[in-house]
C-alpha cells in the first residue's frame, strides 16, 4: 500500500503557462508543468513521484511498444466561478481503468496513487484550468508495460503516469458519420470494453478512409452481421426515436462503458424520456428516419461531451438532420455543463473537489 505521504513532489522552477491563452487552446496540444509517475516492480508499486513534465527514456525493447500492453483514461476538471476546482466523476474512471488493466493482464493501480495522486497533481497545476465555458483541464492517466525484453508474455514491470492539458472543445461542429460495414472495432470476447491503446490504433485506417469520402468518423457495427450499432467513432452513441432514447447495451462487451454515457442516461430520464440500452440495428434507424420518427442522433464522450450528428450515411441512404432545431441533446448538454461548471447543485455527487 502506498500512502500519500510517500508521493514525492518535485516542483518545476519555471512555468510554461506564460504566453498561453487558456481561453483559446486546442485539444491536446499544451501540457502542464508537472506529471505523476509510478513504477510497478517486484509485485508492488514504488517510486511514486510528481515532478516537472519531461520526456522519458524508453528501451527499444519496451514490451508495450512490441506487444501492446497499454491502457488509458480520459477525465476532466473544471474551474467554478468562485475559483474552486472539481474533477468530474473520477472514481468511475478509476474503476474502469482497473477493469481495463484486468483485461490486459496488468496490475491494478491503488486508489492512493490514482485518485489522491491526481488530486495532488491538479492542485499543483490548478492555474492551468481554463475558466471559459466548454473549456476544461483534460486529465490523461495511462499505464504501459515497461519490461525491456522481447518475448510474448505479460510484462513484470509497468509504469503508471498522469499528464494534464488545458483544452477547448474536441468536436466544435456537428459531425458527418459513415456507417462502417467492412472493418471491425470489437467482437464479443475481445477488448472492446477496455480503454486499450490498440483499439484506437486499429481505428486509424477506417477513419482516414471515411474522411476521404467526406465524413468525420465511422459508425462501428457488429463483427458478425455488420448490422447492429456499436460505437460512433470514439464515442458512445444515442438515437432519439419518438420519445425514446436508445443506446447500444453493454452486455456484449464490445463498447466502452462511458462515464459521460452514464451521465447522459441519467439526465435523459430526468427530462422525461424513456431510455433503452439494447441492440439497435441500422435498419431500425433507416426505417425510423423514413417515417420521420428519428429525431436526433448524437455521440457522447469525455473529450466530446455531446456531439450532434448532422448526417449519417448507410450504403446509398443518406440521413440528414437539422441539428439547429434539436431540443433534447442541447438540453442534456446544458444540464451536464451546468453541473460540471458549478452553476447548479450537484445532486448526483458527480463532482470531486480538488
Amino acid at each position: 500500500m502506498v500512502a500519500t505521504t510517500d508521493i514525492l513532489v518535485t516542483k518545476s522552477e519555471t512555468t510554461k503557462l506564460t504566453g498561453i491563452d487558456l481561453n483559446n487552446v486546442p485539444f491536446g496540444k499544451y501540457f502542464t508543468d508537472h506529471m505523476l509517475v509510478a513504477d510497478y516492480e517486484d509485485g508492488e508499486w514504488k517510486s511514486v513521484e510528481i515532478k516537472p513534465y519531461q520526456d522519458m527514456l524508453v528501451s527499444p525493447a519496451n514490451a508495450a511498444i512490441h506487444y501492446g500492453q497499454s491502457i488509458f483514461e480520459g477525465i476532466k476538471a473544471y474551474r467554478h466561478e468562485n475559483g474552486d476546482a472539481y474533477i468530474f466523476r473520477p472514481y468511475d474512471n478509476y474503476k474502469r481503468f482497473n477493469q481495463s488493466a484486468a483485461r490486459m493482464n496488468m496490475p491494478a493501480v491503488p486508489e492512493e496513487i490514482f485518485i489522491e495522486g491526481m488530486r495532488m497533481l491538479i492542485e499543483i497545476d490548478k492555474n492551468w484550468i481554463p475558466a471559459k465555458h466548454d473549456y476544461s483541464l483534460y486529465i490523461r492517466p495511462f499505464m504501459f508495460a515497461n519490461d525491456a525484453l522481447i518475448g510474448v508474455r505479460p510484462s513484470d514491470k509497468y509504469r503508471f503516469m498522469i499528464i494534464l492539458c488545458p483544452s477547448g472543445p474536441y468536436f466544435s461542429a456537428p459531425m458527418r458519420i459513415y456507417v462502417e460495414e467492412h472493418y471491425v472495432r470489437a467482437a464479443p470476447g475481445g477488448v472492446g470494453f477496455a480503454k486499450a491503446a490498440g483499439n484506437y490504433g486499429a481505428a486509424m485506417l477506417p477513419t482516414v478512409e471515411a474522411k476521404k469520402k467526406g465524413y468525420d468518423q465511422v459508425l462501428w457495427t457488429d463483427a458478425v452481421e455488420h448490422k447492429y450499432l456499436q460505437e460512433f467513432g470514439v464515442m458512445n452513441g444515442f438515437v432519439i426515436i419518438g420519445n425514446t432514447a436508445i443506446t447500444p447495451g453493454l452486455e456484449d462487451g464490445t463498447i466502452l462503458a462511458g462515464v459521460t454515457r452514464n451521465s447522459v442516461i441519467q439526465l435523459l430520464k430526468e427530462i422525461g424520456l424513456t431510455v433503452e440500452e439494447r441492440h439497435i440495428s441500422i435498419d431500425e434507424l433507416v426505417e425510423a428516419y423514413g417515417k420521420g420518427e428519428l429525431k436526433e442522433v448524437f455521440g457522447t464522450g469525455t473529450a466530446a461531451t455531446i456531439s450532434m450528428i448532422q448526417e449519417l450515411r448507410y450504403k446509398d441512404t443518406v440521413m440528414k438532420f437539422d441539428t439547429a432545431s434539436w431540443k433534447i441533446s442541447p438540453e442534456v448538454k446544458r444540464r451536464l455543463d451546468e453541473i460540471k461548471e458549478g452553476k447548479v447543485e450537484d445532486k448526483h455527487g458527480w463532482l470531486f473537489k480538488i
